[in-house]
């Protein structure tokens, strides 16, 4: 993890976008992969954590199949870190932690969508939003009980830094029982 924290700290001086923007990869039922950018809220020794609508299509097939890939990559840096593990729920005080924390406007958005499910319209989902707006317009917005944190413990931790002529530098790092392996691999 200290690796990786050195890696996002000298990402945000580079990177004018979102360097703890991560791909996370998800399987449905039948073994269909999924994918998709998300924001990682956190990150320490216990992994990665980020939020989502357990009723979205991601949380929908986190609940099938705990096991996820992530990837960070930084374009400036030509590195990436690929990681794979299993999700858990994050506990309810943290997840209120970070909806505190959240914009108001992102708060009222969380209980107008029916994140990933049909669309009528968008007329219908204004509509929504302004009752939403309108419901809570001079008290405190609570967090709806399906909007859950994910984290995501790793098992495996793989850098990647391009190198000269496609002699890239791959550390793999895995666990074993309580203690990390480090294996270099072959570009």
């Amino acid at each position: 993890m200290n690796r990786f924290d050195q890696l996002i700290q000298t990402a945000k001086k580079t990177e004018s976008g979102m360097p703890l923007s991560m791909t996370l990869a998800t399987v449905d039922e039948q073994g269909r992969p999924s994918v998709r950018l998300v924001a990682v809220k956190n990150y320490d020794r216990r992994g990665f954590v980020f939020f989502t609508h357990q009723r979205s299509r991601k949380g929908v097939q986190i609940a099938g199949n705990r096991n996820v890939a992530l990837c960070f990559f930084c374009q400036p840096l030509m590195e990436q870190v690929t990681i794979e593990g299993e999700v858990e729920l994050v506990k309810d005080y943290e997840a209120d932690a970070y909806w505190a924390t959240r914009a108001r406007d992102g708060q009222f958005a969380a209980w107008a969508s029916n994140q990933s499910e049909p669309l009528e319209s968008r007329a219908l989902l204004q509509d929504r939003l302004a009752e939403i707006q309108k419901t809570y317009a001079d008290q405190r917005v609570p967090r709806p009980s399906e909007w859950v944190g994910y984290r995501v413990v790793p098992s495996r931790i793989e850098f990647w830094r391009a190198g000269w002529r496609h002699l890239h530098e791959r550390v793999c790092y895995c666990k074993t029982g309580d203690d990390w392996e480090v294996t270099l691999l072959n570009p």
